[in-house]
């Protein structure tokens, strides 16, 4: 009978695969060695692998360009990242060595494009798609950044106020792209999305308010839905209305030349996932070829803004499983020494599951458990897999240490958990790592913040 726990890997997916391999009884991510970050660093761990952040720029850059070639496609295809998934400047600098541009959502999002920019690294020829709704402050900062000389510097407008701010701001002429107000999936509890601009109000407030300008000119159509990228009959259905709307505007405003579909790639959350990107690129290029012949004008550059999909996969989280409450016949909690609530704030917020698996002891029996985090909150637990409804891992053994990891963590946490601040229960952010490959390919690793400390926890309390 079958009853390791690599017996059931083995049952229920393909394994190993391309990032996730055994040596012996442990787990190895991208060819690092878990356990041995596990010994240098200890738990509870965040880890950043650099390298699948260039690695995911690379694919999408390449799908598009193959299909474009297919397809004889005449537009350009321009990569944005979309900052909000992952502010950090490890993770920007990554994101900066592939040639792509930014797309921010706050003004101080707008601080770290004129500190880059003061460093060498984002030339005044760079896009910058700026979303979102925009306060004064940020209508303010993207005016500076038209007055520095940033000629792509393009406000993406969200409601009927923002052009005259920002022409109240600056003589120069600049560009800017209009949100479509999307309708949302039925089941949402609002029927329009509450960004940007409703599909029929598009072209009339074009003609009427920006056509005679002399100082704003419009280059890009926006175009996103919550649900993101996905082969729906909802999906399709939202592109084609949108691009019907693309059309008649470009009709009469001849320097449209633009169309951003946002962002939405889905990331890897089960050893079971698939999504076929390359046919998703392939089919929204001749859906936008098809509708653009029905009106006899030339197919537009494309833009996306991906930031899960660019940062999301590089980054993983490891525990150590503390100890096992027994709390009925059936339940088992295996109690982690970290908090999902603070840590992985979207696996209770949203629901989100990541992909989960022990860093070792993988050859040991197995058995099903719920995982709970430190906080006294009765939400601080993760009881169920994308693909099924329970986790299984490793018995619990007090005498055998038990290490788990969650992957695919880099995009949101951080900053919708809050990093290096105040923590529910006041559970400690745990220590960083940045993990890199040098110049032989070798992997290394250092240290980008350590545990959070007592004294930190007092200061921001005012003790």
């Amino acid at each position: 009978m079958k009853t390791r726990y690599i017996d059931l890997i083995d049952q229920t997916f393909y394994f190993p695969q391309e990032e996730f391999k055994l040596k012996g009884d442990q787990l190895e991510f991208h060819g690092i060695d878990l356990m041995d970050l596990v010994e240098k660093y200890g738990t509870p761990l965040k880890f950043v692998y650099l390298p699948k952040i260039s690695d995911n720029i690379k694919r999408v850059k390449n799908w598009f360009q193959e299909a474009m070639i297919k397809l004889n496609y005449q537009g350009k295809y321009e990569y944005c990242y979309c900052t909000k998934s992952s502010h950090f400047s490890f993770v920007v600098d990554q994101v900066l060595k592939n040639d792509v541009n930014l797309e921010t959502s706050s003004s101080y999002d707008i601080d770290i494009i004129k500190h880059l920019h003061a460093n060498g690294k984002y030339p005044l020829d760079k896009f910058i798609v700026c979303n979102g709704y925009k306060t004064d402050d940020y209508l303010a900062k993207i005016a500076e950044l038209i007055e520095m000389g940033f000629e792509n510097c393009m406000p993406i407008i969200d409601n009927y106020k923002e052009i005259d701010a920002i022409l109240e701001r600056t003589n120069k002429k600049f560009k800017i792209g209009i949100r479509i107000a999307s309708e949302e999936e039925p089941k949402f509890n609002f029927y329009t999305s509450r960004l940007g601009i409703r599909y029929k109000n598009i072209v009339p407030y074009y003609e009427k308010v920006i056509k005679n300008h002399p100082n704003v000119e419009v280059n890009m159509l926006h175009f996103f839905i919550n649900t993101g990228i996905t082969d729906t009959a909802y999906y399709w259905n939202e592109l084609t209305k949108c691009l019907r709307v693309y059309c008649e505007l470009k009709q009469v405003c001849p320097e449209l030349t633009s169309l951003n579909i946002g962002g939405g790639f889905p990331i890897k959350n089960s050893l079971g996932f698939e999504f076929d990107y390359y046919y998703m690129i392939e089919e929204i290029l001749t859906q936008v070829r098809t509708v653009c012949q029905e009106y006899n004008i030339e197919e537009p550059n494309i833009f996306t803004e991906f930031g899960s999909f660019t940062v999301g996969e590089s980054g993983g989280a490891i525990y150590k499983i503390l100890d096992q409450k027994q709390q009925n016949d059936r339940e088992k909690w295996n109690m982690i020494d970290s908090s999902f609530m603070t840590n992985l704030p979207d696996s209770w917020s949203i629901q989100k599951k990541f992909i989960m698996l022990p860093i070792n002891r993988w050859t040991d029996n197995y058995e099903r458990v719920l995982l709970g985090g430190l906080t006294c909150d009765s939400d601080d637990y993760y009881n169920s897999e994308q693909h099924t409804n329970a986790i299984y891992l490793p018995k619990f053994k007090q005498d055998k240490p038990l290490y788990i990891g969650f992957f695919n963590t880099g995009a949101y946490q951080e900053t919708v958990g809050g990093f290096g601040g105040l923590q529910h229960c006041l559970i400690p952010a745990p220590k960083m790592v940045l993990i890199d490959k040098d110049e032989n390919g070798k992997i290394k690793s250092q240290v980008f913040s350590e545990k959070q400390s007592p004294e930190n926890f007092m200061k921001l309390l005012g003790y």
